[in-house]
């Protein structure tokens, strides 16, 4: 008991960021999430072209999917000079107006090296039957954390069909996606190019942001009450947006 206590303060202190927390209960919860991203997360904006055609296919993708309006990842794998991004974006069904509230460079599956994959395009759901976990923060013989910093949090979406990436002739293959955040030193610096064996990069301030305000934790908050180990990996400090959400859409613009 006093090991996972001990680990929970770890992680607590970890995450812990002096932020301001937004008043769910008497804001408008778009607003209230656009807010918390511009003071969280912060950073360059995607190019308005491709952040509206990126949105656009993700609508065509999830629009079927979504029963109320919530927050999802939407993830722009384009390689060309303007730079690989992420979005957190909103929508939902009927008239309700599907926008994008904030951007950040990402990273995805690199093209010509060996054992690396294409990030699948398409809809994953984070359904709450895989847990995921909090990265250590231990440096591999290069001194890279390739997880991130000690409790970055990993969402994993299981076994995914993923094309070579290395091979004259591309092979479908098996591997397991997650989003993570990266080493803050030596690599995220280079998030915006395709860098990952597949897996979808974000930086440590997006990384904090989608943990706290449980952007793609609906299917977990709904079981934490009876699922210690789920309450367990939620953030201490936690502000859950009532936009919470569970889907990633990665598409192309180029």
């Amino acid at each position: 008991m006093a090991a996972r206590l001990s680990r929970r303060l770890l992680i607590g202190a970890a995450l812990a960021l002096p932020v301001a927390r937004p008043s769910w209960a008497s804001a408008d919860p778009v607003a209230a999430l656009k807010a918390a991203f511009d003071a969280e997360v912060g950073g360059p904006s995607a190019p308005a072209d491709r952040a509206a055609r990126a949105l656009a296919a993700g609508r065509e993708m999830l629009l079927s999917r979504l029963d109320r309006p919530q927050a999802f990842l939407l993830v722009d794998r384009a390689e060309d000079p303007l730079g690989q991004w992420v979005h957190v974006a909103v929508g939902g069904p009927g008239a309700f107006r599907w926008e994008i509230l904030g951007s950040g460079r990402t990273s995805t599956g690199r093209r010509g090296r060996f054992d690396h994959y294409l990030t699948p395009l398409g809809v994953v759901e984070h359904d709450g039957g895989i847990l995921g976990w909090r990265a250590q923060g231990t440096p591999n013989s290069n001194g890279i954390r390739g997880l991130g910093v000690r409790g970055m949090r990993i969402w994993d979406f299981g076994w995914r069909q993923a094309q070579t990436g290395w091979l004259a002739r591309p092979e479908m293959r098996e591997i397991r996606l997650l989003v993570h955040a990266t080493d803050p030193v030596h690599l995220e610096p280079r998030l915006g190019t395709p860098a990952s064996k597949g897996c979808i990069r974000v930086s440590g301030r997006m990384n904090r942001f989608l943990d706290r305000h449980a952007i793609l934790d609906a299917a977990y908050l709904a079981a934490a009450p009876s699922d210690r180990r789920i309450a367990a990996l939620l953030p201490p400090d936690g502000t859950p947006s009532p936009l919470a959400g569970r889907f990633v859409a990665v598409v192309e613009t180029a």
